[in-house]
C-alpha cells in the first residue's frame, strides 16, 4: 500500500492513503491490519478524509515497511473486518447529530416565527408528557423539572427558552446515547470471543482444526478449562459449564448429553463433545452487550451514590422554586430555578466517564467487566501475584529433557506432548510448542485424559496409568517410585528449573525441565504500583521454595509463598480482607481461579485458562507487566473524575439557581448556561484520563 506522511512526531505518525473515497469496511480491514503490527500501541483510520493516526513504540521503518506491505483482500472481507464493529455505529451518530443542528439553524433562518411557535408547542408535548407520567407513577424525577420548565415557558409565550431547552435536551441525550452505545460496543467486543482453532472430533481421534474450516453439525471436543467456542448441543459426555459470561451467574451449570451449550461459556469439570448448531456470528456479541446493559456491576459505589443523589435533589429544586415564587411572587425567578437542576449532569456525566474509562483501558488491551472494579482498584492496597505465566514469562521453554528408566528424551517428550496438548497452561504449551519445534509426531495414543487442578494429568497408555504433573502429584498422590539405579541422577536434577515429572505405571520416566524465566519488568512495575497506592505485595506459587524465593528476590515482593494448592490462595485472599485490606489478585492459570473469585478484584492474564478469563472480572493482555500500572493509574483518575464531576456540578448548578432565585439570571440564561455545563462536563467525561 502506498501511502503519504504529512506529519511526524516521535512516537506519532499521520498518514495519508492513496484513494480518494473509503468504505467503512476497508477502514475497519486497515485499522485492524496496523493494530496488529508488531510495535503499534494504537491506530485510527479516519474513513472519511483516508487519514490513519498510528501510535508506535517499536522501530520506526518496520512499521512503515508493515504498512507498506497492507493490501486489501476483498475477498475474504466481510471475515477478515472485526464483527460488530463501532465505525458504522459512529457515522450514524454523527450523521443525526448534523442532522439535529443543521434542523435548528435552517429553522431558525427560513421558517416564520408563528410556525416555529406551533412546532415548539407541539414538540413541548412529549416532555410535558413524561413529566405527567412520573407524577401518575409517583415519582419525582428530573422529567418532571423538564416538563415543568417547558411547559410554563410555553404558558408565559416564551417559545424561545422552551425550544433552547428542548434542542440541548435532544442534544444531551443523543450524546448520552451515542457514547453509551459506542461504549458498551468496544467493551463488549473486547469481551468476544478469540478462539482461532478448535478439536475436530473425527471417529476416535482428534484433529487440531482453524475455527474457520468448521461446518455446521460437525463435532467437536471441548476439555477442562477450555472455552466453548460454538453454540452447539452435547452428544458425549457430562461436564460443569460456568456461564457466567452470559448470565452473570458464577455457579457452574451441569450439562449432560443433549444439553444445549453456549459459545463463551467454560468447562470447569469434564469434558464434552459438541455437535455445532449455529456458527459465529453476532449472537454471543448480542448476548454480552445485553449483559452489560442490564448488569449493575456497571455501576460502581461513588457512581451508584452520585445517581441516588440526583434523584433524592428533584424535591429540593421542586420546593426551592416553589419558595422563591412565594416570597418574590415573580414567575420569571421561580422559572430561572426549574431550568437548572443537578439530575441531568450528574445521571450523565457519571456513567459517561466509567464507560469511557472501560473503553481506554480496551485501548490498552485491559478488559474490564464492570466499573465496580476499577474503583475496587482505585482502593487497593494489597496485591498478590501468581508466579507462573504471571510474574514469568507466559512463554516458558524447555530447557532440557532428563529421561528415567530406559526411556530415551524423544519418546517421554511425545508422551508428554501428547497429554499436555489438551490443556491450557503456559508449562503445557511449553511441552507442546518443544515438540512441534523437534518435530516430534505426537498421534493421540491415550485414552480418555482427566485434568487434577494445580496438580497434573493423568490417563493411561497401553493398559498402563500415565501421570504427568507436580513433585507433590506425582510422588506423594500417586506413589510413584524413582528407579531403584537412578536415584543419584534424580537427586542432581539441575535446580534453577521448573520440573514436570513424567511416570508409566507406578515409575519415573522423565523429567521436563521449564525455563521460566523473570519477566523484564515485574521489578519496575512493581516500583510503579506502590507510588500509585499499593503497600504489599504478594507471591503465591505451587513451585519449591528455592524457585520461589529466588523469584521473590528478584521481584521484591514483601511476602512470598511456596508450593501453595488453590485453596490456600483463596484461604490468604480472604485473611487479607478479613484484616480490612483491598486486594486484587492475579493469576493465568484454573488453579488461580478460586482466589481470582475471592479477591475484590480479580485479575486474569490473556493467554491464560478460558475458566480464569470468566471468572476474572479484568483481563490484560501478556505482552508485558506495565498494563497493571496503567490499570490502576486510569482507576485512580476515574475516582478522581467523579469525585470531581461531583463538586463541579453541585458548585455550579447551585450558583445558578442562587443567581436565578435573586433575579441576576433570566430563565433563558439559566438553561443555557445549565445546558452548556451538562454537555461540556459529559464531553470531558468522554476523554481520556491517561494524557
Amino acid at each position: 500500500m502506498k501511502f503519504r506522511i504529512i506529519h511526524e512526531i516521535r512516537g506519532r505518525l499521520r498518514l495519508q492513503a492513496p484513494q480518494c473515497n473509503m468504505t467503512l469496511e476497508e477502514a475497519d480491514q486497515l485499522e485492524e491490519y496496523i493494530a496488529r503490527l508488531p510495535g503499534v500501541r494504537q491506530a485510527t483510520v479516519h474513513e472519511r478524509t483516508c487519514n490513519m493516526i498510528v501510535y508506535y513504540t517499536g522501530d520506526r521503518l518496520a512499521v512503515i515497511d508493515g504498512i507498506r506491505a497492507f493490501k486489501y483482500d476483498y475477498s475474504t472481507m466481510e471475515k477478515s473486518t472485526l464483527e460488530n464493529s463501532s465505525r458504522s455505529l459512529n457515522r450514524y451518530y454523527q450523521d443525526k447529530l448534523a442532522s439535529l443542528v443543521l434542523g435548528r439553524i435552517v429553522r431558525k433562518l427560513l421558517l416564520p416565527i408563528p410556525l416555529r411557535n406551533i412546532r415548539t408547542t407541539l414538540c413541548s408535548v412529549r416532555y410535558i408528557w413524561h413529566g405527567l407520567r412520573c407524577i401518575f407513577n409517583r415519582k419525582l424525577e428530573v422529567e418532571v423539572l423538564d416538563a415543568l420548565s417547558i411547559g410554563v415557558s410555553i404558558l408565559r409565550s416564551d417559545f424561545g427558552t422552551a425550544s433552547s431547552v428542548m434542542f440541548l435536551l435532544k442534544l444531551g441525550e443523543l450524546l448520552e446515547e451515542w457514547t453509551r452505545k459506542k461504549s458498551l460496543s468496544d467493551l463488549a467486543r473486547c469481551m468476544s470471543l478469540n478462539v482461532d482453532r478448535v478439536w475436530l472430533k473425527t471417529g476416535d481421534t482428534e484433529v487440531l482444526m482453524p475455527i474457520s474450516d468448521i461446518k455446521t453439525g460437525d463435532l467437536i471436543c471441548v476439555h477442562t478449562g477450555n472455552v466453548i467456542p460454538l453454540d452447539g448441543r452435547i452428544t458425549e459426555g457430562v461436564a460443569s459449564v460456568n456461564q457466567a459470561s452470559l448470565t452473570g451467574e458464577s455457579i457452574a451449570v451441569a450439562k449432560s448429553i443433549g444439553s444445549v451449550v453456549y459459545a463463551g461459556t467454560v468447562v470447569e469439570e469434564g469434558e464434552c463433545v459438541i455437535a455445532v448448531e449455529q456458527m459465529q456470528g453476532s449472537s454471543r456479541y448480542d448476548q454480552i452487550v445485553g449483559m452489560i446493559e442490564s448488569s449493575e456491576k456497571l455501576k460502581s459505589t461513588t457512581e451508584s451514590r452520585a445517581l441516588a443523589l440526583a434523584d433524592k435533589l428533584v424535591p429540593y429544586s421542586l420546593t426551592g422554586t416553589i419558595i422563591t415564587y412565594l416570597l418574590t411572587r415573580n414567575v420569571t425567578r421561580a422559572v430561572s430555578i426549574l431550568m437548572v437542576d443537578f439530575s441531568c449532569a450528574l445521571k450523565l456525566s457519571m456513567p459517561l466517564a466509567v464507560l469511557s474509562a472501560m473503553r481506554e483501558c480496551g485501548g490498552y488491551h485491559i478488559t474490564v467487566k464492570g466499573g465496580k472494579y476499577l474503583e475496587a482498584v482505585a482502593k487497593a492496597d494489597t496485591i498478590v501475584f501468581d508466579k507462573t505465566g504471571t510474574l514469568t514469562h507466559a512463554v516458558p521453554t524447555v530447557a532440557e529433557v532428563i529421561p528415567f528408566g530406559g526411556r530415551d528424551a524423544e519418546s517421554v517428550l511425545r508422551i508428554a506432548a501428547c497429554l499436555e496438548e489438551h490443556y491450557p497452561h503456559s508449562m503445557a504449551n511449553a511441552v507442546v510448542k518443544e515438540a512441534v519445534q523437534q518435530g516430534i509426531a505426537h498421534d493421540e495414543m491415550h485414552s480418555e485424559v482427566e485434568y487434577v487442578v494445580a496438580h497434573g494429568i493423568a490417563s493411561r497408555i497401553n493398559g498402563k496409568k500415565v501421570v504427568i504433573g507436580s513433585h507433590h502429584f506425582v510422588f506423594e498422590d500417586e506413589s510413584c517410585t524413582v528407579p531403584a539405579d537412578e536415584q543419584e541422577k534424580f537427586d542432581t536434577l539441575p535446580e534453577q528449573y521448573s520440573h514436570l515429572y513424567l511416570a508409566i505405571g507406578g515409575e519415573l520416566s522423565g523429567v521436563i525441565c521449564i525455563a521460566d524465566p523473570l519477566r523484564e519488568e515485574a521489578a519496575e512495575v512493581l516500583n510503579s504500583l506502590r507510588k500509585l497506592g499499593i503497600k504489599k505485595a504478594v507471591m503465591m506459587t505451587g513451585d519449591n521454595e528455592r524457585t520461589a524465593a529466588a523469584i521473590a528476590r528478584q521481584v521484591g515482593v514483601d511476602e512470598f509463598y511456596a508450593e501453595v494448592l488453590p485453596e490456600d490462595k483463596a484461604h490468604f485472599v480472604e485473611q487479607e480482607k478479613a484484616a480490612g485490606r483491598k486486594v486484587i489478585m492475579i493469576g493465568d492459570g484454573i488453579n488461580d481461579s478460586p482466589a481470582l473469585s475471592a479477591a475484590d478484584v480479580g485479575i486474569a492474564i490473556s493467554d491464560g485458562a478460558a475458566i480464569a478469563r470468566e471468572i476474572a472480572d479484568i483481563t490484560i493482555a501478556a505482552d508485558d507487566l506495565f498494563e497493571l500500572a496503567t490499570l490502576k493509574r486510569i482507576s485512580n483518575a476515574l475516582l478522581g473524575r467523579i469525585n470531581g464531576n461531583y463538586r463541579f456540578v453541585l458548585g455550579f448548578n447551585g450558583t445558578l439557581i442562587a443567581l436565578g432565585a435573586f433575579g441576576i439570571l433570566p430563565p433563558a440564561t439559566s438553561a443555557l448556561l445549565h445546558n452548556i455545563s451538562t454537555i461540556g462536563i459529559s464531553v470531558r467525561s468522554m476523554t481520556n484520563l491517561l494524557k
